[in-house]
């Protein structure tokens, strides 16, 4: 039942992953903003969220007949759509672009409006065609949707909003409308900003400063972005160029981080900005039913029924890699999962640095590896990464797998079905990490670099493994070689050995795996510190 005494908020955000077939995801930003709705529905909050309806949502990625990824994208329609009847309209490069607004329920989230310019009277009609788009000027169109567009339609739809929580910088432009409004009713610009940073929140997730997205205030401009607002104001807003994650951080009344060790990084890497809102920690979490093995749960008390439910989950992946990649993995054999974003801050391939150590490792069947992620369509440096890992799996094809177009589908059967979770980032520039939280959940163990979510809940040799003890260097090359070698000591003195040796120590780490997460890496946990930290704070 719905809390009608908190706060009523809109939840802005570029993607939702609440299904895999709903194609309107990219990464871990859609699937934190679909577990989120999800929860926000199994625990009565009020809140809807604002996006837009992608008609190809984001690309699928393959592994050509020369091992490289390839982009194909497919036009995409879903009968669950509610037809609201609300059509908004938003001005960009002087001409009126159409959105009608589509509910979306089916999934047992929130109420979710999706706004989408496919219509034969647009002569932009693919601004919604593709996830985060081709150029510049697109992704700005896109934001103008998603933001001016999107609160357009919260008034068109005539739904209260007490709060508007901008996830990412995308939605910023929601702000100028909420200025637009304000300076319409007879406020002057300072004071309209006033009001709306009383109404804003926002989340930042990108610890890598390129990930934070900024234009030119001329092709702001062009676009019609500024909605009425000057390149002076615009300027006092975002800078020039005019930063998105700035903009956001100046016209919110506080904002947050997605892990505690994030908040500092963030802290830090915006500490320059005049003006700017503070910016506390509220770890990232998930939604349990969606991701959890039920059975896994449910023997989570008795230590040979869990291993049991693990072992059957470890069937299922391997069954699933069978009938994807025409490989056979052994059931017995240490199996370590890793899916990520392919960025090369993330390390994808790092384990395969010293080949002589891990060719050992393959040589004496000790290990198994299962690699899936995807790159941007246009990071040729992130399908480098994508390329290297499936001429691995070529080199090893009885130890290691790599499983094309990276999906909710095989994050699922990953997390649930490996041994091990690695996670192997350059500290500090890991945000939070919600998949090693659903294979701890899941009881598969992670052995990690102390960054995100994992300094929270690591008891190295309890719940799981840590290794770097922290480390940090400016040089990536001392980094890289430091946790190169703690990975190594930490994967054949203290991993193997347990799993190989000691299934008594194993199958426990896997109970105090799930006992510490089950409930503090929970979504209703993350919604009750949104609601008491951000969402109910005053300036």
């Amino acid at each position: 039942m719905e809390n009608h005494n908190l706060p009523r908020t809109a939840y802005f955000c570029m993607e939702y992953g609440l299904e895999n077939e709903f194609k309107q995801y990219a990464g871990g930003l859609g699937i934190l903003a679909g577990d989120y709705l999800k929860g926000a529905k199994d625990h009565g909050y009020p809140i809807v969220g604002i996006g837009i309806l992608w008609k190809q949502g984001y690309t699928d990625q393959c592994i050509g007949q020369d091992g490289k990824p390839f982009d194909s994208y497919h036009n995409r329609t879903y009968p669950f759509l509610e037809d609201t009847g609300v059509e908004v309209s938003v001005v960009i490069r002087k001409r009126k672009v159409f959105a009608k607004v589509w509910k979306v329920t089916a999934f047992g989230n929130a109420d979710l409006y999706l706004l989408d310019t496919d219509l034969a009277k647009n002569e932009d009609a693919w601004i919604s065609g593709q996830l985060y788009g081709w150029f510049a000027e697109e992704r700005v169109a896109q934001e103008m949707i998603l933001g001016i567009g999107g609160v357009r339609a919260l008034r068109a739809l005539n739904i209260p909003v007490d709060v508007y929580h901008f996830n990412e910088g995308h939605a910023v432009f929601a702000a100028f409308e909420l200025i637009k409004e304000a300076t319409e009713a007879g406020k002057s610009f300072d004071e309209a900003v006033k009001i709306t940073r009383s109404q804003t929140v926002f989340t930042t997730h990108t610890p890598i400063i390129q990930g934070n997205e900024s234009h030119t205030l001329h092709r702001l401009a062009y676009m019609g972005a500024g909605n009425g607002l000057s390149a002076k104001q615009l300027k006092s807003i975002g800078g020039d160029p005019f930063n998105m994650t700035v903009a956001a951080l100046r016209l919110s009344r506080k904002a947050n981080a997605v892990a505690a060790l994030h908040a500092q990084t963030a802290n830090a890497m915006w500490s320059h900005v005049d003006g700017r809102c503070e910016i506390i920690g509220i770890t990232n979490a998930i939604h349990v039913p969606t991701w959890v093995s039920r059975s896994v749960l449910d023997a989570a008390g008795d230590g040979e029924k869990l291993w049991q439910a693990h072992m059957a989950e470890k069937r299922a992946l391997i069954r699933f890699i069978e009938e994807r990649n025409d490989v056979n993995l052994d059931e017995n054999v240490l199996t370590i999962g890793f899916s990520r974003r392919a960025a090369p801050y993330k390390r994808s391939d790092f384990i395969f640095t010293d080949r002589a150590r891990i060719e050992k490792l393959f040589a004496a069947n000790r290990l198994q590896i299962v690699f899936s992620g995807k790159a941007h369509p246009l990071d040729d440096t992130g399908k480098a990464i994508v390329a290297n890992l499936v001429a691995f799996s070529k080199a090893y094809p009885k130890n290691v797998v790599f499983l094309e177009n990276y999906d909710m589908t095989i994050g699922a059967a990953l997390t649930r079905g490996a041994d091990v979770w690695l996670n192997n980032p350059r500290r500090p520039q890991e945000a939070s990490g919600t998949s090693g939280m659903k294979a701890a959940m899941n009881g598969v163990l992670n052995c990690s670099i102390l960054d995100g979510w994992w300094p929270e809940c690591c008891r190295h040799g309890i719940n799981g493994w840590q290794f770097g003890n922290g480390f940090e260097s400016e040089d990536e090359k001392v980094l890289d070689a430091h946790d190169l070698k703690a990975l190594y000591d930490c994967l054949e003195n203290e991993v193997l050995p347990t799993y190989e040796g000691d299934r008594k120590r194993w199958v426990g780490m896997m109970q105090a795996s799930i006992a510490d997460t089950k409930g503090q890496f929970a979504v209703k946990r993350m919604l009750e510190e949104y609601y008491g930290q951000l969402y109910r704070a005053e300036i």
